[in-house]
This record gives C-alpha cells, sequence and structure tokens, in this order.
C-alpha cells in the first residue's frame, strides 16, 4: 500500500523532480500532448475526474500548469506572460524593497487592483501583514530603526509622548 507506518508513498513534483520535458498523454488522434514536441507517456496526465472510466485529461501536468499559471495572472492582474516578463526585467529580477531576494510574487493595491511591483515572498507577505495601511509601514520602520513609541519620562511621574 505505502510507505512506512501504511501510509501512501509521497508523490508529486518534489518527489519526482522536474524533467524540463513535456511528459503529457498522448491523445487519440496525434498521439501527443497538444503543446509538446514528442511522444509522451499517459501516465503523466492529470485524470479529470479520478474515475478509471473517465478519459484522462488533454493536457500533461507540465503543460496544465503553465496554462493554468498564465490564465490564472491574467485574469487577477491582466498581465500576459510578456508584461510580467517585462516587468520582473525592469526591476533587474530582485524584490523592490529588500533588493536581495528574486522577484517571484505580483503585489497589488487590494483596493484597486493596479499591480505595484514584483516582490519576494517575504515581503509580499509583510505588505499582506500590514494590511497595506503606510502609517503603520512607518511606525514599524521607525521602530527598526531605534525610534521606538516609547512614552519619555520628563519628572517623576510626568511622561511625554512622542510626537
Amino acid at each position: 500500500m505505502g510507505g512506512e507506518f501504511g501510509w501512501r508513498k509521497p508523490r508529486g513534483r518534489g518527489v519526482r523532480g522536474a524533467s524540463g520535458i513535456c511528459r503529457g498523454r498522448p491523445s487519440p488522434a496525434t498521439g501527443r500532448c497538444p503543446t509538446a514536441s514528442g511522444l509522451t507517456a499517459g501516465s503523466a496526465l492529470l485524470s479529470t475526474a479520478g474515475s478509471a472510466r473517465r478519459p484522462r485529461g488533454r493536457y500533461c501536468r507540465e503543460c496544465r500548469a503553465e496554462r493554468n499559471r498564465v490564465s490564472c495572472f491574467k485574469r487577477k492582474y491582466g498581465l500576459t506572460p510578456a508584461e510580467l516578463d517585462a516587468l520582473v526585467a525592469e526591476q533587474r529580477r530582485l524584490c523592490c524593497l529588500c533588493l536581495a531576494a528574486p522577484a517571484e510574487h505580483v503585489d497589488h493595491c487590494r483596493k484597486t487592483g493596479r499591480v505595484r511591483g514584483v516582490l519576494c515572498f517575504s515581503c509580499n507577505a509583510a505588505l499582506g501583514q500590514f494590511k497595506d495601511q503606510p502609517e503603520a509601514i512607518r511606525r514599524a520602520a521607525a521602530y527598526v530603526e531605534g525610534n521606538a513609541w516609547k512614552p519619555t519620562l520628563v519628572a517623576p511621574g510626568v511622561c511625554r509622548l512622542p510626537s
């Protein structure tokens, strides 16, 4: 049945590794994945409903993943692959905020939907945690720089709040 303790053996991209070639299922007419260049193995295709009676999908896993990625960026952000590549190249493939990590995540305004840039995972998550509030981000920057927002003791029992 499976691996240790009776569980199913792990499967997926991380386990098998990416081969870099299209391994899609042959269509009945041509024997190829529509986007592939060579013959493919039927086991690499996604099944449509998990049923043995139903036919498997038309595209292989790699081609399906790429098609889904392209349609997701078009639907969510209005970006074509060429526009996304141009945006990343304009940033020199680096995150706009930290200038260290590779830019992989599209950042957008949650109110207007306008794309602001491409960030690394950590910076994109940080902006999401601050809920895109500039005042909270400024206070966090001041805190990190050492200008803590603590009251200053002027006299015994008298404190002055920072302005």
